[in-house]
């Protein structure tokens, strides 16, 4: 338990080295990519924690975040959301937390750093 990651990223190369990385960390990783097919996942699969970019095709990651948190799903007050995108500015981040992100990292990132973060959240769940 504790291991789901929903990762929604429209851009393939990225999602593949999300999965690649995680996986080897022993996480199962369901893909989305978009932001629309991300929230019905969430709302549908077992999840423990979502990867979310920003930029997607259809809604973005905010208005993702803020349905998810507005959902009647069990999880959606407490669900880790992690908002992974190249958005650096400060307008940036306050809307992702205003949304309802749990944690806000720009890219490019640092992918073993990411790998202690999605740990950490997760061993805070348990």
């Amino acid at each position: 338990m504790g291991r789901n990651i929903l990762c929604i990223e429209d851009n393939p190369d990225n999602m593949m080295l999300f999965r690649r990385v995680l996986e080897a960390s022993g996480f199962q990783i369901l893909q989305a990519f978009n932001g629309l097919d991300g929230l019905k996942m969430a709302q549908s699969e077992p999840i423990d924690l979502i990867l979310l970019d920003i930029n997607l095709p259809d809604i973005d990651g905010y208005e993702v975040t803020r349905r998810f948190r507005q959902s009647t799903h069990p999880s959606a007050a407490h669900l880790p959301i992690l908002i992974i995108t190249a958005n650096v500015q400060k307008r940036d981040v306050d809307q992702a937390m205003a949304a309802g992100a749990t944690e806000f990292i720009t890219k490019p990132i640092d992918i073993f750093a990411l790998c202690d973060k999605v740990e950490e959240y997760l061993s805070a769940c348990k």
